[in-house]
């Protein structure tokens, strides 16, 4: 069951654990006194990227995203034309050796 904070008109404030179904009190069990509920904020934390920030960022946030997503792609394509250049050179390479040649394998006579 939860504790609900409560606080009188003078400003001083008391705990009462209470079931969820149960009404909120007006007064108070002890004095009669009239009391409030008292709100708290809850206590969440964001973790990881993506909150905030870069959810709801402003329009320098978006101009740096999209430059880096091209530099990205630039870097990207640029790593693919690499690999592509370096499998020919191989390729290249493997064609101007001379190949061994296989020998057939012999059969063993051995029944």
């Amino acid at each position: 069951m939860p504790i609900y904070e409560y606080r009188r008109p003078d400003g001083t404030t008391f705990e009462v654990m209470q079931s969820f179904t149960d009404d909120t009190l007006t007064k108070d069990p002890e004095t009669g006194v009239p009391v409030e509920k008292v709100l708290h904020a809850p206590a969440i934390h964001f973790k990881g990227k993506g909150f905030h920030n870069t959810d709801y960022g402003t329009r320098r946030r978006n101009r740096e995203l999209k430059e880096s997503a091209e530099k990205g792609a630039d870097n990207y394509e640029g790593k693919q034309a690499d690999k592509k250049a370096e499998k020919a050179k191989e390729s290249k390479q493997a064609d101007s050796k001379p190949k061994a040649e296989s020998k057939p394998a012999k059969k063993s006579s051995k029944d």
